[in-house]
């Protein structure tokens, strides 16, 4: 079957060439194409081949200059594998094994829990390639025993092979994270921050620890094994606590040094400045607080307040931890929160480090900057 070809605005022509994996309907001229149906895209000298959406803002995911078939969907399918393979060893069986547009499949997140690998969509025009990218999966050296998918309402359904347990242990740089791969946050845990945690680890050597939305402790356990004096992780759900605690219990550590708590991370701040409560390390990373543009600036605002509170429950000299997931927010524009922040609670603070996301999660476009993590002194 003939793929059709659109005709875009000439302008565009950099900005494809250069990897942008986006055209927007704005961009297109009149059309009668369809969901899922793949067309050739020409701007200027550029011509690339995507996937039309109609009911996503993004009007077509564009996959390469190669006309699209099961063989090229295989090949990057396996060409990601590979990073992966050469970046992790046995001590480490949960990661991201294709990271959308960043590993050019654009839509598509797939990501390993030990022998299981969790795919999710972001487009209904994706449905197109799924199966070929199980069916490579499948076929892939990694030993898998089920590929799964979770639905909006994360609802598990097996595309390939089995469904995992209720809980799987996995191993992330030796460290032991229960799992839960039905009703987990992302597809169970939060993978992109693996570099970061370790980063904290060799730097929480006898520290008073402060894990904000701490979820199931990933940072409370490598603090704790880089030695920290005791470790308070706050998250709102109760659950997470709950398994933030059998965490520490299955890495053998002491869980009498280190507490857990079910609040509301904001209210808890507030109590703590109000009781003059401080920490030498304070890590901070709220989810996202903003789904589109329209609220990038309510997200600044928060973000703002949330740290002001956070290094105000950090003692003089202390270090702050502070991240944002929201890609509304540039890594400029978040190093100018903190600056007014500190000008706000009267302090003044040092940048010290900035990091992203884990190799595993890849950079080709602006856009997939997401993570922001800066290490700061507070003064």
């Amino acid at each position: 079957m003939a793929i059709p070809t659109i005709q875009i605005n000439p302008q565009l022509e950099q900005s494809i060439l250069g990897g942008h994996p986006w055209v927007y309907h704005n961009h297109l001229p009149r059309h009668d194409l369809e969901t899922g149906e793949w067309v050739k895209v020409q701007s200027g000298k550029a011509i690339m081949y995507g996937l039309y959406d109609d009911r996503s803002t993004i009007a077509i995911r564009l996959f390469g200059r190669e006309e699209p078939n099961a063989a090229s969907i295989a090949q990057k399918v396996y060409a990601a594998l590979e990073w992966r393979s050469e970046i992790f060893s046995a001590n480490t069986n949960a990661y991201r094994l294709i990271s959308g547009e960043n590993d050019f499949l654009p839509g598509i997140t797939v990501d390993r829990y030990e022998r299981y690998a969790v795919l999710q969509t972001y487009a209904d025009c994706l449905e197109t390639i799924v199966p070929d990218v199980v069916k490579a999966l499948s076929k892939s050296a990694l030993g898998l025993k089920g590929i799964l998918r979770r639905d909006e309402d994360k609802q598990l359904e097996a595309l390939w092979g089995q469904l995992p347990p209720p809980e799987l242990t996995i191993l992330e740089n030796d460290l032991k994270i229960i799992a839960n791969l039905y009703d987990g946050q992302k597809t169970g845990l939060f993978l992109d921050h693996r570099d970061n945690r370790a980063y904290l680890e060799k730097l929480s050597k006898d520290k008073t620890v402060l894990n904000l939305f701490a979820y199931t402790g990933a940072f409370s356990l490598y603090a704790a094994r880089g030695g920290a004096s005791h470790v308070t992780s706050v998250d709102i759900a109760a659950a997470a606590m709950r398994d933030a605690a059998r965490n520490f219990d299955l890495n053998g550590f002491a869980s009498d040094n280190h507490e857990f708590i079910a609040a509301d991370c904001f209210k808890l701040l507030e109590q703590y400045v109000q009781e003059g409560r401080q920490f030498d390390l304070v890590i901070l990373d709220p989810p996202s607080l903003a789904k589109s543009k329209d609220n990038r600036y309510a997200a600044a605002r928060a973000y703002k307040k949330l740290n002001a509170l956070a290094m105000r429950c950090t003692r003089a000299g202390g270090l702050l931890a502070t991240a944002s997931c929201t890609s509304q927010i540039s890594p400029e524009v978040f190093k100018d929160i903190l600056l007014e922040a500190a000008a706000d609670c009267k302090r003044r603070v040092q940048i010290v480090q900035e990091n992203g996301q884990a190799m595993d999660h890849p950079v080709t476009f602006f856009e997939g900057r997401y993570l922001k993590f800066v290490l700061a002194r507070v003064h």
